[in-house]
């Protein structure tokens, strides 16, 4: 017997590696050092920082993946997948420098991880990180024919004296929410359930969709990285920042406050996309169960001071990012009140 009759093929393995190479390459900075096949990646700290620290984040797709090998569509989930970290570090106002993925199979299919490094890299592209290395794993048996999951790792850099870490945020702050460009990457679990016990298809077109509830759904993660990192650069005070991600705004928003601090939120103050009222309407989910599982059309939150959420949300208009004023910062135990 040899490895390839238990089911890993170590050449189809070699080709994959090299068939994603210039992927990978596309995505390099000038602070990577030697190339992909290493033992590790190596990446040497950007020089300008006088108390540099390093902020690092890890996460995954979930049952979002599910949907995409159902639609047999792999080309964006790795955008999903680096989104869920990237956006993570930079809430505390990180720059994401590299990006590590962690791809595991029953068996090598090069066309289709191929298509999941290809949405990497272009996930590393959007937030400006290089892809430093990966990891590969052919595990037969323990993946049904077709299966794939993805993890993710990602380390980012700021300047000490730049982290946000909610003391900044002051009473009568104002949340500024950025729109989502879907559901995102979480409550997959109840959207799959909905689809499974009202007979949905995901070829199916909605009415209130442009698109089948296939393509909408697995509508990529929003990277919030260039816009935001721009914004600060340019200036504009921001005191906190929350990404939206599992449990919504309730679990979410709070993270980025201070101490002794809650957040009032206009819960009709920005306009909820169509695919949240479709999957309302369908599942017959409580207006409340559906703020705790999903973003509701809004991925990030930046807090800022009152007399600049005006000229805020128009610097964002400018740079083609939709925002909304959706609360006010109120004195609290850390609490989400919806007004």
């Amino acid at each position: 017997m040899d490895y390839r009759e238990a089911g890993v093929d170590v050449e189809a393995g070699r080709a994959f590696v090299q068939r994603i190479r210039a992927m990978v390459e596309g995505t390099r900075r000038p602070e990577v050092l030697g190339g992909l096949g290493g033992f590790s990646g190596l990446f040497q700290l950007p020089s300008g920082y006088q108390e540099p620290v390093l902020v690092s984040g890890t996460d995954g797709v979930g049952t979002k993946l599910k949907l995409a090998q159902q639609c047999d569509r792999h080309n964006t989930v790795g955008i999903d997948l680096v989104a869920m970290c990237v956006n993570d570090v930079l809430t505390c106002g990180a720059e994401p420098l590299f990006f590590l993925d962690y791809l595991a199979t029953g068996k090598l299919n090069p066309e289709q991880l191929a298509d999941v490094v290809f949405g990497i890299t272009a996930g590393c592209q959007q937030a400006g990180c290089a892809l430093l290395g990966g990891e590969t794993a052919e595990m037969p048996g323990f993946y049904q024919p077709g299966e794939y999951d993805l993890a993710g790792f990602c380390v980012g850099i700021v300047e000490k004296s730049q982290i946000l870490d909610g003391s900044q945020v002051q009473i009568g702050d104002v949340a500024i929410g950025l729109a989502s460009s879907g559901v995102h990457s979480n409550g997959f679990s109840l959207v799959r359930k909905i689809l499974e016990t009202t007979d949905s298809q995901l070829s199916d077109r909605p009415p209130m969709l442009p698109h089948s509830l296939g393509e909408a759904l697995l509508t990529p993660t929003r990277i919030y990285v260039k816009p935001i990192l721009a914004a600060r650069k340019a200036g504009l005070e921001i005191h906190g920042m929350a990404h939206i991600t599992g449990g919504g705004l309730p679990e979410n928003l709070p993270r980025g406050l201070g101490a002794n601090q809650s957040l009032q939120l206009n819960s009709q103050g920005w306009p909820h996309p169509p695919l949240f009222d479709w999957l309302a309407e369908k599942g017959a989910i409580a207006p409340l169960e559906m703020f705790n599982t999903f973003n509701m059309g809004i991925g990030f939150v930046v807090i800022v001071p009152p007399d600049q959420a005006e000229s805020t949300l128009r610097w964002f208009a400018e740079q083609e990012m939709m925002g909304w004023a959706i609360g006010t910062v109120i004195a609290g135990s850390g609490e989400l009140v919806f007004a």
